[in-house]
């Protein structure tokens, strides 16, 4: 009797023991965000990280090259509280990535500014794609990365601007291939195209 009674109150706590795993929402390891320009996208971006209860490290990837970027990244941090880890990418994101846990969570911001930079510093962007996809795969915390919708304008008029805008569409398809939900988000709403909002 007593050995029944001890294993009937072990099954309990244990099943108690899982109403806080249930009842969390659970984070996809791989989530792509995209958007147009001042679309809400980072913030709902950063909204989604903060739900979850996990450590956050935001890794920046713009560069402050005149006031009005400045402005920008100074809005964007005062959005950020003391709960947040920021580290700065804009070019290689695999160390980065490297040092985070399984028990952190990561937005990445954005993969619009990551390509510019590596536009501007004239690299080989098919090699730093690679390289950056293999750092996202490699990661071992969930992830969330944001982007620019760039394809719904006319088409650019210049050489340089229809060659960002290629470069940036392939990244989106390789982003999106790669991440297990795709938000699109719009006047600051969100819309699933890969997986399921919860």
């Amino acid at each position: 009797m007593v050995r029944l009674v001890t294993h009937s109150y072990l099954v309990y706590a244990w099943a108690l023991s899982l109403v806080p795993t249930i009842g969390k929402k659970m984070l996809p390891k791989r989530t792509f965000v995209l958007g147009g320009a001042a679309s809400g996208k980072s913030v709902w971006a950063e909204r989604l990280v903060e739900s979850h209860d996990l450590p956050m490290v935001y890794i920046a990837t713009g560069r402050i090259f005149d006031a009005e970027v400045a402005e920008k990244v100074r809005i964007h941090k005062n959005r950020r509280d003391a709960r947040w880890t920021t580290v700065d990418a804009p070019l290689d994101l695999g160390p980065a990535l490297a040092t985070v846990s399984n028990n952190q969570v990561v937005l990445i911001d954005c993969a619009t500014m990551w390509l510019t930079n590596q536009m501007m510093e004239e690299t080989d962007l098919e090699a730093a794609h690679l390289a950056m996809m293999a750092a996202l795969r490699g990661c071992a915390a969930p992830w969330v990365i944001v982007s620019n919708e760039v394809g719904h304008g006319i088409v650019p008029d210049n050489a340089l601007a229809r060659r960002f805008r290629e470069a940036q569409g392939r990244l989106n398809i390789a982003l999106a291939t790669e991440a297990e939900l795709v938000v699109q988000v719009t006047a600051g709403l969100p819309r699933a195209l890969k997986g399921t909002l919860r």
